[in-house]
């Protein structure tokens, strides 16, 4: 279930040279919608992390399954964990929130990547997903694009992720919408014990 890892991890060592750093206040919106305070922060597919160094937080963890992209993480001095997004690394109630920023689309069984989410999320954290509108204009050029290039992408609209973001047991908000979208759910129940 690991997706584009492998052109990832080639990547890697160019990575933070060509990708433009993450919109923290997207990221800050997000994650302002947790009922609960927010100090431990997974960024799954987080690669080198893009996303979770734009934010000051107390414990900041990157999940990633290309070795390329987790050695590039450690050198900005994060914890990077080996992991598959669909079969998350982490205790079930382990974290304050989770981010998966432009990655989402390269994640095979969506719907198991947001239940992992959803199981290691605390009652009142978040999920906070950044991705990319394939019905806008741009969107429409990014799928053809990447799979151009050979990436066996899946892209959904902000209203399909929030479809699936219920179906997961999250409470979802569509909080921007466009090319670049912000979708976040929030985990509201108690489990059962």
């Amino acid at each position: 279930m690991h997706g584009d890892v492998g052109p990832f991890d080639r990547f890697a060592p160019l990575y933070d040279l060509v990708m433009p750093p993450a919109r923290a206040s997207k990221l800050r919106r997000g994650l302002a919608l947790a009922t609960r305070e927010v100090d431990r922060v997974v960024d799954v597919g987080g690669g080198p992390g893009r996303a979770i160094r734009r934010l000051d937080l107390p414990e900041r963890i990157v999940v990633d399954a290309a070795p390329g992209m987790l050695r590039r993480a450690r050198s900005h001095g994060l914890v990077a964990i080996a992991g598959d997004a669909g079969r998350l690394p982490l205790a079930t109630e382990s974290a304050d929130a989770v981010l998966i920023v432009d990655a989402l689309h390269h994640m095979p069984a969506v719907d198991a990547v947001f239940a992992e989410a959803a199981r290691v999320l605390r009652p009142g954290g978040v999920l906070v997903v950044r991705e990319f509108d394939p019905a806008t204009l741009r969107g429409r050029g990014l799928v053809a694009a990447e799979h151009l290039v050979g990436f066996d992408s899946a892209f959904f609209t902000p209203d399909e992720l929030a479809t699936r973001l219920a179906s997961a047991g999250l409470d979802p908000t569509v909080l921007e919408r466009g090319f670049g979208y912000t979708v976040v759910g929030v985990e509201e129940s108690e489990r059962a014990k």
